[in-house]
């Protein structure tokens, strides 16, 4: 077999953050639309990442925000996305190079995209209605992407910050989307 000198591997990883790129530039131009709303899942040790040293000691190696009811001032360009979020009822601001992202996960339509930041080497798509594209072992991730089911409803002041459940651990629920891994596909050399 001969040897991908060509990688597609990183290619489809740059074609999938850009699936990413283009939904956060609609959203910060026209605001979410529907019932969409965004679980985003970074390296923060990733080059570029600028956030407060709180939220960094906080959350050293991974972290997961959620754009629903709760952010404001999003800006996107090629390379990341700037927002800000309340976290323990303090405001952040927070800067994510879309090579950071790990995971991109919108519950209202079970679509997920997770990737692999460090080395690009491998990617995943969760189909939309369970339609399998193949098998294989999913990617081990640190973290899981949460269910649908774990998303507030409640759009009152009063309703507790996503972002602060995300950042303190209290989402307990795991992914029920399935996630297909491309290395099945892949044939492999001794």
């Amino acid at each position: 077999m001969a040897d991908d000198l060509i990688r597609y591997d990183v290619l489809l990883q740059d074609a999938l953050r850009s699936v990413v790129r283009k939904v956060m530039r609609e959203v910060a131009d026209g605001g979410l639309p529907g019932e969409h709303h965004f679980y985003i899942a970074f390296d923060t040790t990733a080059p570029g990442v600028r956030m407060s040293s709180r939220l960094r000691q906080q959350h050293p190696e991974e972290m997961t925000i959620v754009l629903q009811h709760q952010f404001w001032d999003l800006s996107v360009n090629d390379h990341g996305f700037e927002v800000g979020l309340s976290f323990g009822g303090v405001p952040e601001r927070l800067l994510v190079p879309f090579a950071a992202v790990k995971g991109f996960f919108d519950p209202s339509v079970q679509f997920g995209l997770q990737f692999d930041p460090a080395g690009a080497t491998q990617t995943a798509t969760t189909p939309p209605k369970g339609d399998a594209v193949g098998s294989g072992p999913a990617p081990s991730a640190p973290s899981q992407l949460p269910a649908p089911q774990s998303v507030a409803t409640d759009k009152s002041d009063d309703a507790t910050d996503d972002n602060e459940a995300e950042a303190e651990g209290k989402d307990d629920t795991k992914s029920s989307a399935d996630v297909v891994s491309l290395d099945a596909f892949r044939k492999r050399t001794p």
